[in-house]
């Protein structure tokens, strides 16, 4: 097969390719698609499962500060220092595994909620269309596409039906393009291929069966991807990753500075570089990536047990600074099981004739399957009149009407269905009762009164019209001179438990907007119907005529946008996003560029494949409580993921900026660099459980906001009062207990782990620390390290690792500092989080 380069396929007719690829017009047989998928296996350029875990195990050590502590500790078994180098290795491979471990659990969790969502298409093999996943599909499938439906390869189109593409995500132009059969110049431009559709674009409106040229990366999309296959950084994200910097700036100069003030304190070399080092690795927040990932993908885990499929991992921290939801009406507010409430004439009466027509209508409509034409199919009929499709004119946004061509014993009749609005401008007639045909033009008012009146009812009317024809081949140019028949009445009953659902996400600090593009009478009768009072409305002819200045203050005062424009509901969200942290739900076609320009998209589990694809998260049943569940979700993970970067900032920056300002003042190290590294381990073994970790309900009642400054702060206060603590450790160890070199390092290595330890429980929460609930896991993960810390002097190998027993007062001393330690920061901490809101 030739590169996409080379491969100019618009240029040749179908027949030509059917017969390069082995194809017909039957499809490909399952025996030969089978043969191409294994063919395709062999040379598919996939990690392996265990090179990637190997390489994930390799990237636990990354951190150019570890990778120098590996290579102090090589440098220090050619010096012959055997047990450092096993001691400070261990620990160094311990923190990587363990770290590993925890991500390795992440990504399966990833991978399993990546593998429910796939997308699927159509294909026919041996004559039969069948439903497989999109990337099984081979060159030579024929595909059957539809509106909603995503391309999944580089296709030549062998027949088309008013079939427009969105082709925006590699053209760049907005506008659908029209597509359909024929033979182009080799050298066309990709905008005008118009008998070819590409991966990744999709279906806005017809359908097609089109013969699969190209897959995988030898499509253009998949050359683009490729070359350019870099993520968008969420705003949590990106202050993780500055935050990071700013940290490892502050590390680097510190250690730079405290391996000169040793080395001209004539201390030894290689001493002083491992305990630079060391100090570095203890200050550095290495175990941020981690944290950051096992909390999402616990998160994201949390989810799917209640229904939530997280399509995008890093948008779980977004969903939890969410405080406006935008979403439709349909099947979210109101049930989305459309109810026939009747069929009636333009003089309000039942109309056994509109039946008729709207029943063949939606019988012989071949587009996306939708919630009306389903109930309408379902519509009981008095007398069964046979009929034969002619033709058809698929729904798209702009005509926003469905058009069928039927040939029934006595007459050829165009069909139409759709918008009351967009119905009426091609209607010239009326059909009255008695049966009677007369000028729409006396009965205009009247039928704008009656539609405006179903409206306030809250029921949803569409237009019925029709006329008779001689044409063999329909087109939309028919779409003219037709005869109004009537009303088609539609019910969508409110969703039991919106009101409740609608509660809750007050008392989540967060607001609803509703954006449809139903009647604004309806819309307001739903509005009311679930509490709104006094709803604020605005339609798209509104909206049409508004500057994009004035909108940004209008979409704060309006609670329902309707009769609004698919494109028209990107501009919204864009208004909205310049106050608020957006979310928006929808399931259709024309909710994909809505769902794309939102903070935060969410889709269903039944919706097109477009909207699904674009969204960062699919609810697999369309429920509000659902959404309510998944902003606690992500604001748990947020609040979990900030507590390491308070631990980190707080005890644990503070207790090693003092150790190595005590390395200046003492003739020796404060502690030795394998203890530093012990205290890392130590912490961080509990430290990875902080995921897990309950979260009070007054933190989750407000949406969680990514603030540096906040941080700086609190990175300042406590690494203060952790250091003063430090202090008094180092004058009472020093001066009033005399301690020699073993015993100060002993009793200073327990203060810190301790301290450290204990700053989980009290940062945890921002009530006093006996108000709030741990973990489980972080509980029992926590005495283990206590108990490991307070027992490590007295075993049998703590000589090597340079610690002594400590007498009883001595002990019991450390044991009385770090008390006090724990009462002033918790009061600490309170006085904190309440000035500053938190």
């Amino acid at each position: 097969m030739q590169t996409t380069s080379e491969n100019k396929f618009w240029a040749s007719p179908s027949d030509y390719w059917l017969q390069q690829l082995n194809s017909s017009s039957q499809g490909l047989s399952h025996k030969e698609a089978i043969r191409l998928l294994k063919k395709r296996g062999v040379h598919a350029k996939t990690k392996s499962g265990f090179r990637k875990e190997i390489l994930l195990f390799l990237s636990q050590f990354k951190n150019p500060l570890m990778l120098l502590l590996i290579g102090a500790v090589i440098i220090s078994a050619f010096l012959g220092d055997a047990s450092d180098v096993f001691i400070i290795l261990f620990i160094v491979l311990s923190t990587g595994l363990l770290s590993f471990f925890q991500e390795r659990n992440a990504s399966r969790v990833v991978e399993k909620l990546q593998s429910m969502i796939s997308l699927k298409s159509t294909v026919i093999r041996d004559g039969v269309p069948q439903e497989i996943i999109s990337k099984n599909i081979v060159e030579g499938d024929l595909i059957l596409l539809k509106a909603g439906d995503m391309i999944p390869a580089d296709c030549l189109i062998i027949d088309a039906n008013e079939l427009h593409a969105n082709e925006s995500s590699l053209t760049g132009e907005s506008y659908p393009v029209r597509k359909t059969t024929g033979i182009l110049d080799p050298e066309t431009e990709l905008a005008k291929r118009t008998n070819c559709l590409w991966e990744g674009t999709n279906v806005v409106s017809g359908n097609a069966k089109a013969l699969v040229i190209q897959t995988g990366d030898q499509t253009i999309f998949g050359a683009i991807s490729l070359s350019a296959s870099g993520t968008i950084e969420t705003s949590f994200e990106k202050g993780i990753k500055d935050f990071g910097f700013f940290l490892m700036k502050i590390t680097l100069v510190l250690a730079v500075f405290i391996l000169i003030v040793n080395l001209l304190n004539h201390k030894g070399i290689m001493e002083s570089a491992l305990f630079a080092l060391a100090l570095a690795v203890g200050i550095a927040p290495e175990l941020l990536p981690a944290i950051t990932t096992i909390a999402m993908s616990a998160g994201a885990k949390r989810l799917l047990a209640k229904k939530v499929i997280v399509k995008k991992l890093n948008s779980i921290q977004n969903l939890g600074e969410v405080n406006l939801l935008c979403t439709d009406k349909t099947g979210t507010i109101t049930e989305g099981t459309i109810e026939v409430a009747g069929c009636i004439d333009g003089e309000e009466k039942e109309s056994e004739w509109v039946k008729q027509l709207a029943f063949w209508n939606a019988t012989f409509e071949t587009g996306y399957t939708n919630a009306i034409d389903e109930a309408l199919k379902k519509l009981p009929l008095n007398t069964v009149l046979s009929a034969q499709k002619t033709g058809e004119i698929p729904y798209d946004f702009i005509r926003k009407r469905l058009s069928i061509g039927v040939q029934t014993e006595t007459e050829t009749l165009l069909i139409s269905k759709g918008a009351f609005s967009q119905i009426i401008s091609i209607c010239t007639q009326i059909k009255l009762s008695d049966g009677r045909i007369e000028s729409i033009a006396s009965h205009r008012d009247n039928l704008d009164n009656t539609f405006a009146q179903f409206g306030n009812a809250g029921l949803r009317a569409i237009g019925v019209c029709y006329k008779n024809m001689e044409a063999v081949t329909i087109t939309k140019e028919l779409e003219t001179e037709m005869i109004f028949a009537g009303f088609i009445l539609l019910n969508d009953p409110v969703k039991s438990g919106i009101v409740e659902a609608l509660t809750e996400l007050s008392k989540l600090k967060v607001s609803l907007k509703i954006i449809t593009g139903d009647n604004k009478n309806v819309a307001e009768s739903i509005a009311l119907t679930i509490g709104i009072k006094q709803p604020v409305i605005m339609t798209g002819k509104e909206l049409f005529n508004t500057s994009p200045e004035a909108l940004k203050q209008l979409v704060k005062k309006t609670h329902i946008f309707a009769e609004v424009e698919p494109q028209q509901k990107e501009r919204i969200i864009l208004a909205l996003k310049q106050t608020y942290t957006v979310a928006y739900m929808g399931d259709g076609i024309n909710d994909v560029s809505a769902i794309s320009a939102a903070d935060v998209g969410i889709s269903v589990e039944n919706a097109v494949d477009v909207a699904r694809e674009a969204a960062d998260f699919v609810l697999m049943e369309k429920n509000l409580m659902v959404v309510v569940d998944g902003i606690r979700e992500g604001r748990k993970t947020f609040a979990n993921t900030l507590k390491y970067l308070y631990i980190n900032t707080g005890s644990t920056f503070g207790n090693m900026f003092s150790v190595a300002a005590a390395s200046i003042a003492l003739p020796f190290l404060p502690m030795l660099p394998k203890q530093i590294l012990l205290t890392n381990f130590l912490t961080d073994f509990p430290f990875l459980a902080v995921t897990t970790d309950n979260v009070d309900k007054e933190q989750l009642e407000k949406p969680g906001k990514w603030n540096l400054k906040h941080i700086r702060n609190y990175m300042i206060l406590f690494g203060i009062h952790s250091s003063v603590f430090d202090l008094i450790t180092f004058i009472t160890l020093y001066y009033f207990l005399k301690v020699k070199e073993h015993g100060f390092q002993t009793g200073w290595f327990i203060e810190s782990v301790l301290s450290e330890l204990f700053i989980v429980f009290i940062i945890r929460t921002h009530k006093n620390i006996f108000k709030s609930r741990p973990g489980k896991y972080l509980f029992i993960f926590s005495i283990i390290a206590f108990i490991l810390t307070v027992g490590l002097p007295y075993l049998p190998f703590a000589k090597d690792i340079g610690l002594t027993p400590l007498p009883i007062i001595n002990l019991g001393v450390m044991l009385f500092i770090v008390s006090c330690y724990i009462i002033t920061a918790d009061v600490l901490k309170v006085w904190f989080f309440k000035k500053h809101n938190a």
